[in-house]
């Protein structure tokens, strides 16, 4: 499968003077793409506090570097607001680790674990979502660096936006009716497992 980049412009925010300027060009989005990074940990019962959020429409994604300005209340009202919606995956893990930085409650949020059942898809990791409905292969080789550092290397921006704007554009596909999961060569429909127990 070929390696998923993302198709547009990538802003990385880490002063709070930019950050109602990114919120309002969210807000011109109806849906957008959610997801968060963290700096990994080794030892055992060690968490870090959410390091960086993405927010992605389409073409845009903006890279909230939490470490550095936290949740400011342009952002913080933004994640609270359920006339906008937002779409992520596994997003109570997320949640877990967002309350270590800000007591904001989230709202308008959509978990796409909880949508793709509909389409016969048990494979609930974004990667192989992903692969199942656009054939596209999400590379997850930075998933486990250092989203504290100073800069943030290009291929952890790319890395970043793609999940966000791969959460938003699987959405997208579901929602226009686009994925017939009866035509898909990656998924074992219903019907035909329970004859092959038979």
């Amino acid at each position: 499968m070929p390696q998923v980049m993302f198709p547009g412009d990538i802003h990385i925010i880490d002063s709070i003077y930019h950050v109602k300027e990114a919120v309002n060009v969210l807000k011109q989005s109806p849906v957008v793409g959610f997801d968060t990074e963290t700096r990994p940990s080794f030892r055992k019962g060690v968490v870090h506090k959410t390091a960086l959020m993405q927010i992605s429409t389409l073409d845009e994604c903006f890279l909230f570097r939490t470490c550095k300005i936290g949740v400011p209340v342009a952002l913080a009202n933004y994640l609270a607001d359920p006339s906008f919606t937002k779409v992520g995956l596994s997003l109570h893990d997320d949640f877990k680790i967002m309350a270590k930085l800000t007591n904001v409650e989230p709202a308008g949020f959509i978990d796409l674990q909880e949508v793709v059942g509909k389409y016969y898809i048990t494979d609930i990791s974004l990667q192989k979502i992903f692969a199942i409905i656009f054939g596209g292969k999400i590379a997850k080789g930075q998933q486990l660096t250092n989203w504290e550092a100073p800069e943030l290397s290009p291929a952890q921006q790319n890395y970043g936006a793609v999940d966000a704007w791969a959460c938003l554009k699987i959405y997208n596909h579901l929602k226009d009716g686009l994925f017939d999961p009866n035509l898909s060569p990656y998924i074992i429909k219903e019907e035909n497992h329970e004859q092959q127990e038979n």
